[in-house]
């Protein structure tokens, strides 16, 4: 958990690949506390580097800043190797996640997989929270999901962004591709995270970052082009999604991928959305020569690998 960045005694990242969302580890006088937990595929890793950071300690506490699947994947495993381990979620899904809906919950169509997983309490926007030896403040970040949260630690100035901000961007706008207005929602999460001016952020994904102007200016241009365009924060999603997919299967058959394509319902109500012009297996060919272009995937015959 090393990091080139001074964080507050007590607090390490475990920073994973773009599969997994960073797991934040908080660790004090009252007690352990994990924020997030990765995607499902690496679970018995998470599980594994937990344990050799803790050094027989239990884990107390798990939050999760969203529900995404790279987000809680881990949760089913971290509550089986800590059987007392308490959850927190944020509010807006808590129904879901008590009935079990994969569909509410955005895995199934998104073909993506997350082990059912328990929670006791509710991570409360507008609330604080004591992790470790630290009380964080617990604030509403909707954008990229609309039910997100972001924690910030007022005396160092520590915040953990989950996907409203990283060092270059933010996540996808789900709820812009669904039809739900929320480009609004990312410019003022943005502005929110401005006026905390945490001096350093642990991101949800890549490594952590001190020079918050630059990623926010970065972020509001990126912004300022996908409400122009879009078109293109669409053909970026699309894009997200099949290399998440490439990460996660790491080889793939052409064929099969083009069958995960035609079968997963999120992606074929985006493509009909906003290229209805275009079958799916042309549109996937374009997809994939944009991933193979900028070096993100390399197809070799009838196969597809992820780079």
């Amino acid at each position: 958990m090393t990091n080139p960045h001074p964080l507050p005694a007590g607090v390490g990242v475990l920073e994973r690949g773009w599969l997994s969302a960073n797991n934040i580890l908080v660790q004090g006088r009252a007690g352990t506390a994990l924020v997030d937990s990765g995607y499902c595929s690496h679970a018995p890793q998470t599980v594994a580097l937990l344990a050799h950071a803790l050094q027989g300690q239990p884990l107390d506490l798990l939050l999760n800043t969203h529900l995404h699947s790279d987000h809680c994947g881990g949760n089913a495993a971290l509550q089986a190797a800590y059987p007392a381990l308490q959850t927190r979620i944020p509010p807006g899904q808590a129904a879901h996640v008590a009935d079990w809906d994969p569909v509410a919950l955005s895995y199934t169509p998104t073909g993506q997989n997350c082990p059912r997983f328990h929670f006791e309490a509710l991570l409360q926007p507008g609330s604080e929270i004591r992790l470790g030896d630290l009380v964080w403040q617990v604030h509403a970040a909707p954008g990229h999901d609309h039910h997100s949260v972001i924690l910030f630690e007022p005396a160092s100035k520590l915040l953990l962004s989950a996907d409203a901000l990283w060092e270059a961007g933010f996540g996808v706008v789900f709820p812009e591709l669904e039809g739900i207005a929320a480009m609004d929602e990312v410019a003022a999460t943005l502005d929110l995270i401005e006026s905390l001016a945490p001096s350093t952020v642990v991101p949800g994904h890549g490594r952590v970052f001190v020079d918050l102007a630059r990623s926010l200016a970065f972020a509001r241009r990126r912004l300022e082009g996908f409400v122009k365009d879009p078109q293109k924060h669409a053909n970026h999603a699309a894009k997200v999604l099949l290399k998440f997919k490439l990460l996660e299967l790491q080889r793939v058959e052409y064929a099969a991928l083009l069958q995960w394509v035609a079968q997963t319902p999120y992606l074929q109500t985006l493509r009909q959305r906003f290229f209805a012009d275009q079958p799916t297996a042309p549109w996937l060919h374009g997809l994939l020569l944009e991933l193979v272009r900028v070096g993100a995937a390399r197809r070799e015959g009838d196969w597809v690998e992820d780079l």
